[in-house]
């Protein structure tokens, strides 16, 4: 039997070696496989202390690890512990892929996923999706059925949920940039029914509340670990991309807007998530700004509770989203443009 080009690939990735060929043997990764050479040294050199403060937080004998590549655009990881796997979108390729951390597995989760983006677990550990194609925001029940939590606000369409928490209450947050509409790669092309707008879903009725609408392309969003904060990024603010800071009533309500974060021009913000200190953990990259060199900006970049960098993990593509996982919840997923790498550091991630 003659080969086909997906054998043909297959069987040159394995030969290779590495994660490309983990993934490949899965049948997962067959876009462009991206070279990537760990460092043998330690510390690794890709980790690198901003603030002393940083040091505590590097673990002197764990590097940057490549898991798989070939991937066209990687965002929303969530860790499902009770199973020791990893779920994330490839949006363009309109798939979720399952890596099994304990076995080192891979596999396609869902295809077609609706151009899915961001994705968390409730309180009872279902799968709760940003999906763009519909423009909705779904949930996955234990027997594999799929849940319409919501799709409208005031009758008129969501723009496309992008990225989504969920909070002790139960009641899950997400953002709503028009990024998914804005053209036929990440979703159908469409015009804008609603503001740029952060909304709530009640835990008891599901009922839908616009808590932002002030943001320019409101993106990435985590609470602080006692949940008295909300952070949100907005992922097109003039002139620079930010991280804003808002108090949290006991009710969902929100107050006192602070800018905590500001990119400074050369970066830009994505995802992100806290870790037990309260550390924020940042998908960076360059914004495309004159002079912005993505060789130096490219990877995650963490910032302490009152919003100064602390340290930056480098990497060579830029980092659209990350969680905390693994059974101690200290190694840090990073979904990064083509590729999911991870890395073991000293902390834990707050949910």
């Amino acid at each position: 039997m003659q080969d086909t080009p997906i054998d043909a690939r297959r069987r040159t990735l394995l030969k290779a070696g590495g994660a490309a060929a983990a993934a490949a043997a899965s049948g997962v990764a067959l876009a462009q496989a991206f070279e990537f050479k760990p460092s043998q040294r330690y510390p690794d050199a890709a980790v690198e202390i901003l603030d002393p403060s940083f040091a505590k937080y590097r673990l002197f004998s764990s590097t940057v690890e490549q898991l798989a590549t070939g991937f066209r655009w990687v965002e929303g990881p969530v860790w499902f512990g009770d199973g020791r796997y990893l779920l994330f979108s490839d949006i363009p390729n309109n798939r979720i892929i399952r890596y099994d951390e304990a076995a080192n597995q891979w596999s396609v989760f869902r295809q077609p996923a609706n151009f899915s983006n961001g994705h968390c677990r409730d309180k009872q550990g279902r799968l709760v999706s940003c999906e763009h194609l519909t423009r909705r925001v779904t949930r996955t029940e234990y027997d594999g059925s799929i849940t319409v939590l919501a799709d409208r606000y005031q009758g008129k369409r969501f723009n496309s949920p992008n990225d989504i928490i969920c909070k002790s209450d139960g009641s899950l947050w997400f953002s709503d940039p028009p990024f998914g509409i804005g053209g036929e790669w990440e979703g159908d092309k469409a015009t804008p029914e609603l503001p740029h707008a952060v909304y709530r879903i009640d835990p008891k009725d599901n009922a839908v509340t616009q808590v932002i609408a002030d943001l320019n392309g409101p993106n990435g969003l985590c609470f602080s670990p006692d949940e008295k904060k909300l952070y949100v990024i907005e992922a097109r603010a003039q002139p620079h991309r930010v991280v804003w800071a808002y108090d949290v009533a006991a009710d969902g309500g929100l107050s006192n807007k602070t800018k905590l974060i500001d990119a400074n021009g050369p970066g830009a913000l994505d995802g992100m998530k806290c870790d037990v200190d309260g550390n924020i953990w940042a998908g960076w990259g360059s914004s495309g700004a004159p002079g912005a060199d993505p060789a130096k900006l490219d990877g995650v970049r963490v910032f302490n509770p009152q919003g100064k960098a602390i340290g930056h993990i480098h990497l060579p593509e830029r980092c659209p989203n990350l969680c905390f996982g693994g059974p101690k919840r200290n190694r840090l997923y990073m979904a990064s443009s083509h590729s999911l790498y991870a890395l073991y550091v000293e902390t834990r991630g707050a949910v």
